[in-house]
């Protein structure tokens, strides 16, 4: 357990730092978490008011969601990453890792008055009939929020959801699974929204081709774990303090 909740330590630290690198990062605001029991019950997730710059593997957060106490406990989480990672944590066992960003494009996205992600690519496909868009904002991400958004992760096939007028909250089964997916969902809503920016007829694929490709991508496997080896790889000759 001790190995095992130490690379969890380091991979969701890494996770914070590429974050601050792709540009997802907003102030001291946002939060990563991964589960480190098999219920998913504890799990790990960032300090309050850090910046994911800052963040090291040994200073993450160990929360339980059964700790009636967590809140008014001396390093007490922020209350909107208690709202949310914590009802996600609590009721979706299938949700390891959950990352929620306000990164720009998928922002841009969760903005529009309809903000489903079409499929115009390859990367775009990957999310066809795979992504949730809640249009039911009420408010910042508190206890009662956090419920809401919770409740409609049933579904363990989709694991995006655009937060409308929000943001975009990601899941995974492990850290590099979730990131790697963060990381093609941005990227993704970018394509989509600097195509939209042309002010030309789009080209979209058909729900036959574009689920053909959704498909491809959930059997291309180890891509996503070579893909945070990578950044991993990166991380330890630039910055390799992410591990302390």
């Amino acid at each position: 357990m001790s190995d095992y909740l130490h690379q969890l330590r380091v991979d969701l630290s890494a996770a914070f730092r590429w974050a601050v690198r792709l540009n997802y990062h907003e102030g001291v605001a946002n939060h990563f978490s991964v589960a480190i029991n098999d219920s998913g019950t504890q799990f790990l997730i960032n300090p309050n008011a850090r910046h994911f710059s800052r963040i090291r593997a040994s200073e993450l957060l160990i929360l339980d969601v059964n700790n009636q106490e967590t809140m008014v406990q001396p390093n007490a989480p922020d209350p909107t990453a208690w709202g949310l990672h914590g009802a996600v944590h609590r009721h979706c066992s299938h949700a390891r890792c959950v990352l929620h960003v306000h990164s720009i494009f998928s922002t841009v996205l969760a903005c529009l008055k309809d903000p489903r992600l079409p499929a115009i690519d390859q990367n775009t496909a990957q999310f066809h009939n795979r992504v949730i868009i809640d249009k039911g904002f009420d408010g910042m991400a508190f206890e009662d929020e956090g419920e809401r958004c919770a409740a409609m992760l049933g579904d363990a096939n989709k694991k995006v959801i655009i937060m409308g007028n929000h943001g975009v909250m990601v899941i995974g089964s492990s850290v590099s699974d979730a990131f790697n997916r963060l990381f093609y969902f941005e990227r993704s809503a970018e394509t989509y929204i600097r195509a939209l920016q042309t002010g030309l007829d789009l080209n979209f694929l058909s729900d036959e081709v574009a689920e053909k490709t959704a498909r491809q991508w959930e059997t291309y496997d180890g891509s996503a774990d070579a893909h945070f080896s990578e950044l991993k790889a990166i991380l330890d000759s630039e910055e390799s303090d992410y591990k302390d």
